[in-house]
């Protein structure tokens, strides 16, 4: 079963000159983010790159937006989550993740994780495992045509992942109204770091819009 929403009308021209602006300083600014925590220049340096800094922010504050990327994208019937912190492509903390999908809610990415989201020593934080499969399982969900909000989420640990080159994976388990079941699991070098599996509630406000949503 699948389900067509509403996609991104905003002419190709146009989403492809915001990418060509935004892009490199997004992708500028998390190789800032690394090197905040690896750099070893010397104090003058430091504080040299700490004015450079300033100066942007100086420049970047000058107009502020009165929307989230999200909102304003919600509200114009736009797809694009440039603001996600897994996957959006202005959002400096996110990798950013690209997902593949398939309409039978599988997903699935390869992506890095480096010194910026350490946890224990060489590993990744277990926040950022789980912000990444919670991100997988949404989807592997809206794959099937019903897109959900994570009703609850249950992470099993079984080893640290290690910071570096990763892969995870998602698949939708079962459906039932308006909840639907997907698992996921993220992969380092030495196998299955860490399993996933979430409710998915379908929003009110598409409820009447998917086949067999029904109530329960």
């Amino acid at each position: 079963m699948n389900w067509a929403f509403p996609g991104d009308e905003t002419p190709d021209p146009a989403v492809e000159h915001e990418t060509a602006t935004w892009g490199p300083l997004a992708a500028a600014t998390r190789e800032l983010v690394d090197l905040c925590v690896m750099s070893e220049v010397d104090a003058e340096e430091v504080a040299a790159a700490t004015a450079d800094v300033e100066a942007a922010v100086a420049r970047l504050r000058k107009v502020r937006r009165q929307q989230t990327l999200g909102q304003e994208h919600l509200l114009n019937g736009r797809r694009r989550p440039w603001g996600n912190p897994v996957i959006g492509m202005r959002n400096p903390i996110a990798p950013p993740i690209q997902v593949h999908t398939e309409p039978d809610g599988h997903a699935e990415c390869e992506f890095h994780c480096g010194p910026a989201f350490e946890g224990p020593p060489g590993l990744v934080h277990g926040g950022v495992v789980a912000l990444v499969l919670d991100q997988l399982l949404g989807h592997a969900v809206g794959a099937r045509g019903r897109p959900g909000m994570t009703g609850t989420l249950t992470i099993v640990y079984r080893q640290g992942t290690p910071l570096g080159d990763l892969r995870a994976e998602a698949w939708v388990d079962r459906e039932d109204g308006i909840k639907t079941w997907a698992k996921a699991q993220m992969i380092g070098p030495d196998g299955v770091t860490a399993e996933a599996e979430g409710v998915f509630l379908l929003p009110r406000a598409l409820r009447d819009r998917v086949p067999d949503a029904g109530t329960s």
